[in-house]
């Protein structure tokens, strides 16, 4: 008999912890890190509880991990997202659980440093590598090769003459410690007011949640930098979520001149031991400040102060697999469990953080000016109904005579469309047929560049045919529509000797490529940007004064609720690249609506009359944040299979007073990767216990057999 029994929490799709007796001499504590065994092997899970043993024979803990505790705090933020998202508990576990990899080695790390020993044959090569090398500082390799402008090749002949010495490095820490006072950068007088009270929030006894509010360019980055200095002077941790943490090289520049190092970062791309330092160094509390995509928020942090949520508005903050959550509520949730105050920075806040501001619920901090008392840009609409563009072209003359006048100043132009690859659709035009994906219900996307079709849904690629699969006709198939490489065609025939760069995610090179290409747009070393949403992120570029927005209306006409909301958000953010140096900016936005509420609001400047209307008809529609939403989708390998479950569950569905259950119905996307998809949509009243219902209806649904599933999504962003 076991004088203590654990409550073993197992980070597998699994809802309930498993007891296992706690073996004599074995000291645990709830949040222990524990080897059990499972079955036929042995697994790694969390003491959630601990109890008096109760003389059931359970099987025993087989050890204790050296792996940092989960606090109660963690443990308790984790079983919120597991109940909030109606997700199992050990996938809620399984994103906040990283375990060192025992068997892998600690990489050596390797410097070099000259010991004085000329080589017999000196090249232009080798005399910079001996001239940078000359003050004895040891260096990474790859540091002196980048510093000399050499390859590795070089550095190698020189270590294997003597020239060069190897010397063993310490392990790289987890991360360098910011220095909160090392530079305080000049803050306008808006500025200095909203950052003394956001540090103000960092010394109350119940913190709050703040929205910081202002237009591009207002300096929120330098504002919300004074409370993280302020949460390091006070010895606590700060997280700062982005949306696309992997293309921020400008922020994490910015973050060193203020702090005099760059912040730890942590996202997919963090990996082995790097990854390991930094969520022990995190759980110790020596890593003061971590900037991160939203996999960050559920790191085992020691003395959380400050969560800033950047661009609180992205839907890029939407996990939309495995446990369905939104980061910006989840960081809400989590600084009100570890009371650290929570800042959402935007220059366009989604409706719900406004809202909450009108009911009280977060504070708001307003900058309505441009740092420095630059201008917004003028953003003019051009009606594509009244203005022709030439057949096969898609610039219109107004914008190709705005970009002459542009270019010939020396400044920059960013053309914008939200649609990658060259056209949305290919079809023959002998026999009508279109290139659909064999695998989802979606046209593929010509990518000329590659010279293939491709669905952006599942990754399908094929060749682009010469010859039609249908009919066999020849050079019959046409391209529809267009996207950014088709844009890059038509720039290049109409300004050949300007220099031009299209930005889009699905490029080769990936993240490290796209961050150079941005660096080298913001010093000046291309005219004329085309970009998808990509560019509309954050970025500054000084020389940018035109934006052209292509196609304004892409997405006002979807079934998305938010259609209205993201677009004009996207358009706010995309017009707010032009003038953000000395030189003012302005805007060209082709649309087919120029009397659309969104467009009309776009160009007149009054971001407040959107916000109100469009607070107004969610309100008057039951819709987020005045109602709730969740989204059910059953899928299967077979259609018959996906409806008929998705009809049972329906049947016994019994909506209580204050709930709706619309569906089931085919998704607009009603096949993704080889499975056929139907939807179920709830819709309940505010006041309404959601999660309660989707539980109680999911014990009384029949249980899904063969390949079908069932996949809830709470707060749904996508509606596809």
């Amino acid at each position: 008999m076991t004088n203590q029994v654990a409550d073993v929490l197992i980070p597998l799709a699994l809802d309930t912890a498993y007891s296992y007796a706690v073996p004599d001499g074995l000291t645990l504590q709830e949040g222990d890190v524990v080897q059990v065994p499972l079955g036929t092997r042995e697994v790694a899970g969390v003491v959630w509880s601990l109890r008096p043993g109760s003389g059931a024979n359970f099987k025993a803990v087989t050890g204790r991990i050296e792996a940092p505790s989960l606090s109660p705090n963690m443990r308790k933020f984790l079983d919120w997202v597991a109940w909030y998202t109606l997700a199992p508990k050990g996938s809620a576990l399984a994103m906040g659980l990283k375990l060192v990899d025992g068997e892998r080695p600690e990489a050596v790390r390797v410097g070099v440093r000259l010991v004085g020993t000329l080589p017999k044959r000196m090249t232009p090569a080798r005399q910079r590598v001996v001239d940078v090398a000359r003050d004895g500082l040891v260096r990474l390799k790859r540091d002196l090769a980048q510093e000399a402008g050499v390859s590795a090749g070089v550095l190698d002949g020189l270590i294997d003459e003597g020239t060069l010495e190897t010397v063993t490095l310490l392990a790289e820490p987890a991360a360098d410690i910011p220095d909160p006072d090392f530079r305080h950068n000049d803050l306008s007088e808006d500025q200095r007011a909203a950052a003394d009270t956001l540090v103000a929030t960092l010394a109350e006894d119940h913190a709050p949640v703040t929205l910081l509010e202002g237009v591009t360019g207002s300096g929120k980055t330098e504002v919300y930098f004074e409370a993280v200095a302020e949460a390091i002077r006070q010895g606590r941790q700060a997280l700062i979520l982005m949306p696309e943490i992997a293309l921020t090289a400008q922020f994490l520049d910015r973050f060193a001149a203020r702090f005099s190092v760059k912040p730890a970062t942590w996202h997919s791309g963090v990996t082995g031991r790097k990854r390991e330092r930094l969520y022990a160094g995190i759980a110790s509390g020596d890593v003061k400040v971590v900037a991160g995509a939203r996999s960050a928020l559920f790191l085992p942090y020691a003395a959380l102060g400050l969560i800033v949520v950047d661009e609180e508005h992205e839907t890029a903050y939407k996990q939309e697999d495995g446990v369905h959550y939104h980061a910006r509520d989840m960081a809400v949730v989590r600084g009100r469990i570890e009371n650290a105050a929570v800042v959402l920075a935007s220059a366009t806040p989604s409706i719900e953080s406004r809202v909450n501001v009108e009911r009280g619920r977060y504070r708001h901090v307003q900058l309505p000016e441009r740092f420095g008392g630059r201008q917004l840009p003028h953003i003019r609409a051009v009606d594509l109904r009244r203005e022709q563009v030439p057949k096969g072209r898609w610039l219109s003359p107004a914008l190709v005579a705005a970009m002459e006048e542009n270019l010939g100043r020396g400044e920059q132009v960013l053309l914008f469309l939200n649609r990658r690859g060259y056209a949305p659709l290919t079809l023959c035009r002998a026999c009508a047929h279109r290139y659909e994906c064999p695998n989802c219900s979606a046209w593929l996307v010509e990518h000329r560049f590659r010279r293939a079709l491709v669905c952006h849904h599942c990754g399908h690629v094929e060749r682009t045919p010469q010859a039609c699969i249908a009919c066999g006709s020849i050079d019959s198939l046409v391209s529809c529509g267009p996207g950014v490489e088709r844009i890059a065609e038509e720039v290049a025939e109409l300004f050949p000797d300007r220099r031009g760069i299209v930005l889009s995610s699905d490029f080769p090179g990936g993240t490290e490529r796209l961050r150079r290409e941005l660096a080298a747009i913001a010093a000046g070393e291309f005219d004329i940007v085309i970009g998808t949403q990509l560019v509309a992120k954050g970025h500054n570029f000084p020389l940018m004064t035109l934006v052209g927005v292509l196609d304004a209306d892409i997405g006002l006409t979807s079934g998305d609720p938010r259609a209205a909301e993201r677009t004009f958000q996207l358009l706010q953010q995309v017009t707010g690249r032009a003038g953000r140096g000395e030189k003012p900016g302005r805007a060209l936005v082709q649309t087919w609506q120029p009397d659309h509420p969104v467009i009309a609001a776009l160009v007149s400047g009054d971001a407040e009359r959107f916000y109100r209307e469009e607070t107004r008809v969610r309100e008057l529609a039951g819709l987020p944040p005045f109602g709730r939403l969740a989204s059910l989708i059953v899928s299967a390998a077979e259609r018959e299979a996906a409806e008929a479950h998705a009809r049972a569950m329906a049947r016994i569905a019994e909506p209580p007073p204050g709930v709706a259950v619309l569906g089931p119905a085919e998704a607009p996307l009603a096949l993704i990767r080889g499975r056929y998809r139907f939807r179920l949509l709830v819709k309940t009243e505010r006041e309404v216990d959601l999660q309660g219902y989707l539980r109680a209806w999911m014990a009384r649904c029949p249980k899904a057999k063969g390949n079908t599933r069932v996949t809830i999504d709470v707060d749904p962003q996508s509606f596809l």
